[in-house]
């Protein structure tokens, strides 16, 4: 039975040069219509009664939506899940978007979490990135919600930007913790296809900082946040104790979950899908009673092994031994034998009581060992 939905909004007021996820421009789109939409398919899809365990709304800016849209949007998932006292419900909040009435949409409707993509405190560099906010924006949005009660709050950072110095990034991570915030997610810079930045690279005209400065930028990262006491859990992931993103371990822990919403990705059964992209074909076929899906694929016993691999050992505390072993009748260190022999002569993997995990070194290079667990069948 599955107790984690993820939630798809894919409208933008303004796009950023990096974003790659799926997103359109919210002038002129049939928002009110794609909510009703997005309602139906959670209808349709989701029939047990049981509370759920984490509720994660993205995009995309959902709080692009005015005041009344999220209400609707709330209304219609509040309908559809049980939500509990337990159950982490989380919007992503854009601080230049989020204005108090909809904080109190959200706060009125059991949201009790927000996942501010805030990425810098440098003004320059917003602007460089394509982010309609300015730092003031990220006090000001901070500061009403927690004035509306909200305290479980995390703030995203992006780092190997271009242009950006370690002085520059060393900045903007000490005015996130001054904020003393219980969650922060910090990631280097990944330049994708289809993006503005693509083609600035393309074009020899994106300035990003070496790979020597991006390892000293996250070796920072990890190193102000264990001075503040705040547990690095996951790879880009620290949180303060009984603060860690129940939904992002759903994923980390390879456990299944919805995927609602144009675009968006789920893991039910076995089997991985992603819906229909454009906004106007999800919404036809939801209209004509149709499942949404573009794609699906279902992940065989082996597949499933390798994921519990490449996604686990993103967690700090790696993947156990015995918890293998029960989910699939085998011993990790014989399906994985030379990988596992490879990376722990390296040093990038220990086994650690009963736990093969990432070592410090290992944390630099996570990609390379993740794909050594690849492709072995």
């Amino acid at each position: 039975m599955t107790s984690a939905a993820y939630i798809h909004i894919p409208f933008c007021h303004h796009i950023c040069h990096y974003c790659d996820f799926n997103k359109v421009f919210m002038k002129n789109q049939p928002v009110d219509r794609y909510i009703e939409m997005l309602i139906r398919e959670m209808e349709t899809v989701h029939t047990h009664s049981e509370p759920m365990k984490s509720i994660f709304v993205g995009g995309g800016t959902p709080t692009a939506l005015d005041a009344k849209q999220l209400a609707k949007l709330c209304e219609g998932i509040s309908r559809v899940f049980k939500i509990s006292e337990s159950t982490e419900y989380t919007f992503e909040a854009n601080p230049g978007d989020l204005s108090k009435d909809k904080i109190s949409v959200l706060k009125a409707h059991g949201v009790n979490r927000l996942s501010f993509g805030v990425q810098s405190f440098n003004d320059r560099l917003l602007e460089k990135i394509g982010r309609n906010h300015r730092t003031e924006d990220v006090y000001r949005s901070i500061r009403e919600a927690r004035e509306e009660g909200f305290s479980n709050i995390s703030i995203d950072l992006i780092y190997a930007l271009p242009e950006q110095t370690l002085e520059d990034f060393e900045d903007t991570v000490d005015r996130a913790l001054d904020l003393d915030l219980p969650h922060y997610s910090g990631y280097s810079l990944i330049v994708e296809p289809k993006t503005v930045f693509y083609n600035l690279m393309r074009k020899g005209r994106l300035p990003l900082p070496g790979e020597d400065t991006e390892a000293a930028m996250y070796d920072l990262l990890m190193g102000k946040m264990a001075s503040k006491g705040i547990h690095q859990y996951e790879i880009s992931n620290f949180s303060k104790q009984g603060y860690e993103s129940l939904h992002n371990l759903t994923y980390w822990n390879n456990e299944a979950y919805y995927g609602f919403g144009a675009g968006a990705h789920g893991y039910l059964n076995g089997v991985r899908y992603s819906n229909i992209g454009p906004v106007s074909k999800y919404i036809q076929a939801v209209e004509e009673g149709k499942r949404p899906v573009f794609h699906e694929a279902e992940v065989t016993r082996f597949e499933s092994m390798e994921e519990e691999m490449f996604l686990g050992l993103r967690k700090t505390e790696g993947v156990a031994l015995p918890a293998f072993k029960e989910k699939y009748h085998e011993e990790l260190d014989h399906v994985f034998r030379d990988p596992l022999k490879d990376m722990t002569a390296r040093g990038l993997l220990e086994v650690h009581q009963d736990r093969v995990r990432l070592t410090n070194e290992g944390r630099f290079l996570g990609n390379e060992v993740f794909q050594s667990f690849l492709g072995l069948n």
